[in-house]
C-alpha cells in the first residue's frame, strides 16, 4: 500500500466511522514490533498512547534510505502510525526532510477530525521521524 492509496480510499469512505475503521485496520496489518525494541530510547514522548518508532539507514539500489518501524498500544494510534510508515519509510533523508505532513495528514482530514491530544501525538511522531532523518544524515550511521 501506498500515502497515494490510503488517501484514494480516505476519498471513498463515507464518513468518520468508516474512516476510523479503515485507520484501525491500517494498524492491525502492522507488523508487530520486537519487545526488545520497545525501549525509553525508541518510546515517542508527547503521545498519549504508548507509541515506539525506530529507524535504520538501509541502501536499497544504490541509494540510501531510511527505514521506519513502528507500534502503539491503542488501534487507533497504529493505524496512524501505518500512514506514517507509508508516508515516510523508505525515503532520502532529504525526501523525508521534504515531505510536508501537514498538508498531507491535512488532505486525509486528520488535521482536523483527532482530538487535540491525538493530534499532538501524531505531530510529536512527525518531529521524531524527521529528527531520526536528520540524525542519521549528520552521522552517517
Amino acid at each position: 500500500m501506498s500515502i497515494e492509496q490510503i488517501i484514494d480510499d480516505f476519498r471513498v469512505l463515507d464518513d468518520w466511522d468508516e474512516r476510523y475503521r479503515y485507520i484501525i485496520e491500517l494498524g492491525r496489518r502492522m507488523t508487530p514490533l520486537a519487545d526488545e525494541l520497545k525501549t525509553d530510547g525508541t518510546k515517542i514522548r508527547g503521545c498519549a498512547s504508548q507509541v515506539w518508532l525506530v529507524s535504520r539507514r538501509e541502501n536499497r539500489n544504490g541509494q540510501d534510505v531510511i527505514v521506519f518501524q513502528g507500534e502503539s498500544d491503542a488501534l487507533i494510534v497504529r493505524g496512524l502510525i501505518s500512514i506514517l510508515l507509508e508516508l515516510y519509510s523508505a525515503h532520502s533523508a532529504d525526501e523525508i526532510l521534504a515531505i510536508d505532513a501537514r498538508r498531507i495528514l491535512g488532505e486525509l482530514g486528520l488535521d482536523t477530525h483527532l482530538s487535540q491530544q491525538r493530534s499532538n501525538g501524531l505531530f510529536a511522531m512527525v518531529e521524531r521521524i524527521r529528527a531520526d532523518a536528520r540524525a542519521l544524515t549528520t552521522t552517517g550511521a
